[in-house]
């Protein structure tokens, strides 16, 4: 069955709010004060965001492939695989999905965002950043995740096209991928690997008024949506290449 385009652009919304809510209210759970999670280990956000994609591509793999990531869709635009108007479509959702599951984290956590007096853990559950402030270490580790993101998923789904396995065998492989890729080659950045799940978040703190937040970082903002981009188009351009 195919789905209008109207279907797939409201489930890439709702696809892309539950990954940000569950994976940045991992980070929320982790990082501020009083929480159930307060302090706890880096693998309980490795699990959040592991869970947050696995989900979505669980629910609308056969919607709209549940991409989740505009720089995924800039890269099949740009490698001439998706239109320019879908690509446009489904990248505006994607934001307008971040900037809503990361409300909802905001709503959910908000006594606990008022007792943090720590601008570094406030930051924490909206954006990610390099924790040497280094520009160059960060592209270097958006971009590497992303790609190894980004070529898996391509080959996975590939591989469950060719051997007619079922789309749950991308979905479950994509979650334990994203848990391993933040456990093993998150720890200098986050990783964000996903422009909408950094920038959506990051506009947010901007404009909310809550105490404590410190600055958003506009000098590093770039990063996370550039590297994965470049990843992304890399990452399609060789797959199909390849094989």
């Amino acid at each position: 069955m195919e789905y209008s385009l109207w279907t797939q652009i409201i489930a890439e919304v709702i696809g892309t709010a539950f990954m940000v809510a569950l994976g940045n209210g991992a980070v929320a759970n982790v990082e501020l004060k009083g929480t159930n999670g307060h302090k706890g280990s880096w693998f309980l956000i490795a699990w959040g965001f592991g869970i947050g994609v696995m989900i979505p591509a669980l629910m609308f793999k056969s919607v709209s492939g549940a991409i989740i990531n505009p720089a995924m869709v800039i890269g099949e635009f740009v490698n001439g695989i998706t239109p320019l108007d879908k690509a446009f479509y489904f990248i505006v959702a994607q934001f307008v999905g971040a900037i809503i599951g990361q409300l909802l984290v905001v709503g959910l956590y908000l006594p606990y965002l008022r007792k943090t007096t720590s601008a570094d853990a406030i930051y924490g559950i909206f954006s990610t950043r390099e924790k040497t402030e280094s520009k160059l270490s960060g592209f270097i580790s958006e971009f590497v995740g992303s790609f190894v993101l980004f070529f898996a998923a391509l080959t996975m789904a590939n591989h469950a096209k060719m051997t007619q396995s079922s789309t749950a065998f991308v979905a479950i492989g994509l979650g334990f991928l994203v848990a391993a890729l933040v456990t093993s080659l998150g720890g200098t950045t986050g990783p964000g690997l996903n422009p909408a799940r950094d920038l959506g978040p990051r506009i947010l703190h901007a404009i909310l008024p809550l105490k404590n937040k410190g600055t958003s970082r506009w000098d590093y903002a770039w990063v996370p949506v550039v590297a994965p981009t470049v990843a992304a188009i890399l990452a399609v351009y060789l797959f199909h290449l390849i094989f």
